[in-house]
Formats: C-alpha cells, structure tokens, sequence
C-alpha cells in the first residue's frame, strides 16, 4: 500500500542547497542552471534556516531595479518560517502536506538536521514506481 511507502525512501539526498550568506546573483544562477524552482537555506551546521524560490528571487532583482541597489544575500530575501518533514513520514501525508500548504518541495529532517528533499515530482515518481510494481500481469 502506497500509505506505508516513506518519503525519505523518495528523497532527493543531495539536492541544491544555499548558504544565508550566498549573493543572490550566485542563487539565481544555481537556480536556473539546475532548473529548479527553489532551494534550502542551510546553516553552517546543516540546520534548516530558510527557503528560497524563484519568486523570491524574482522579487529581490524587480525592488533593487526600481530602487537602483540590485545585489544583496540569500539572508536579504529567504523566507525564515519553513515547515519541513521528518524521516518515515508517509508519501501520502507529505503529499497531502504539500497540496495544502500550496508548497512544491519540504526540507527531510532527522534529528533537527537537514537530510534531504521531497518535493510533488519526487512523491510522482513514488507513484509511479508503487504504479509498476503493484501493476496487475498482461
């Protein structure tokens, strides 16, 4: 049953991560050359300290143009209140988690520090391997 299949199981272990202290022209890069919409903000310890996304990104370049002083961190424009997932949570709940937060990827904890990522193409592609494996024989 889908329910029992753990999202860490479908995480992304090395995902894009960024420092607070990164210049935003540097997230901006990482961003796009990756094709992602967003990355996490880790600390010097590996501890979750923030997200940021393209339209954080979006929004930093279109204020600083309009007020002349584009440029700054990571820590100038992420946001600071980030919900996360802890190990052995069911691909089911994190994608009930996600459609409600109106979110596309969750930072995976374990003990407090950063382990990876979950995002609505990694819990697909749990569906789709669930999908194969559980696939009634032609």
């Amino acid at each position: 049953m889908l329910r029992s299949v753990e999202a860490e199981d479908h995480m992304t272990r090395s995902p894009v991560t960024l420092s607070p202290e990164t210049h935003i022209f540097e997230a901006i890069r990482a961003l796009t050359e990756r094709s992602i919409s967003g990355a996490t903000v880790l600390d010097d310890d590996g501890n979750v300290v923030g997200v940021i996304s393209e339209m954080d990104c979006l929004q930093a370049v279109l204020s600083g143009t309009y007020h002349g002083e584009a440029g700054g961190t990571v820590a100038d424009i992420m946001t600071t209140e980030v919900e996360s997932v802890e190990v052995g949570m069911s691909v089911v709940d994190v994608a009930q988690k996600l459609i409600d937060g109106h979110r596309r990827r969750f930072p995976i904890v374990k003990e407090g520090k950063f382990v990876g990522q979950v995002s609505c193409r990694s819990i697909l592609r749990a569906v789709m391997a669930f999908a194969k494996t559980d696939a009634p024989a032609d």
